[in-house]
C-alpha cells in the first residue's frame, strides 16, 4: 500500500507527456519545413495541334475539320498531328495521346520530337455527325510521367459545310 501512496505523490512522471508532445510538435514542423523545400516531381504539358483534317481533303493548320455536306453524311476519317513540349520548350517524349468524340478514336505516342500524329483510321474508328448536325467536337487527353495530365475538351472542332 506504501508503495501505492509513493506513485501518486511522485511528480516526476508528468514530465514524460509533455516531452512528448513537445518532441512532437517539433518534429512536425521539420518534416513540413523538408516537405516544402521538396520540388514538385510534376510539371505542365504546353500542347500545340499543329495540324487537322479530313483524311481525303488532307490536313491544314489549326484544329477545325472542314467537311462537305456529301462527306459528312458518312462515316470519314480525321487525321490530326499535335506537338507536345515541356514549360521549358523541350519534347515531351513517349507521353500517350488519345482523341476521342463523335463516334471516333485515335491513339498514339509521342516521338523523341514531342509530335504525334493520330488518325481514326489506324483504329478503324471513324467519325460521324448526326444528320440534323453541323459540327462537333472531339476532346484530347495526354498522359505521360512526370507531368500532369492533359485534358482538353472539344479540342477539335469538326465543322459540315453545306
Amino acid at each position: 500500500m506504501e508503495n501505492l501512496k509513493k506513485l501518486f505523490n511522485d511528480d516526476r512522471a508528468i514530465e514524460l507527456p509533455i516531452n512528448i508532445v513537445v518532441m512532437l510538435v517539433v518534429g512536425m514542423v521539420a518534416l513540413a519545413a523538408l516537405v516544402a523545400i521538396i520540388p514538385p516531381p510534376t510539371k505542365n504539358m504546353s500542347v500545340t495541334i499543329v495540324e487537322s483534317g479530313e483524311q481525303v481533303t488532307g490536313v491544314s493548320p489549326g484544329n477545325t475539320v472542314i467537311v462537305d455536306s456529301t462527306t459528312a453524311t458518312s462515316p470519314f476519317d480525321v487525321d490530326v498531328k499535335i506537338s507536345v513540349s515541356d514549360p521549358d520548350g523541350y519534347p515531351v517524349r513517349d507521353a500517350n495521346v488519345i482523341l476521342r468524340g463523335l463516334g471516333g478514336v485515335a491513339t498514339g505516342t509521342t516521338d523523341n520530337n514531342g509530335n504525334c500524329s493520330l488518325s481514326t483510321s489506324t483504329s478503324s474508328s471513324p467519325v460521324s455527325l448526326g444528320a440534323n448536325q453541323n459540327e462537333g467536337s472531339m476532346d484530347l487527353s495526354i498522359s505521360t510521367d512526370g507531368f500532369y495530365d492533359f485534358e482538353k475538351k472539344d479540342a477539335v472542332m469538326i465543322v459540315r459545310t453545306s
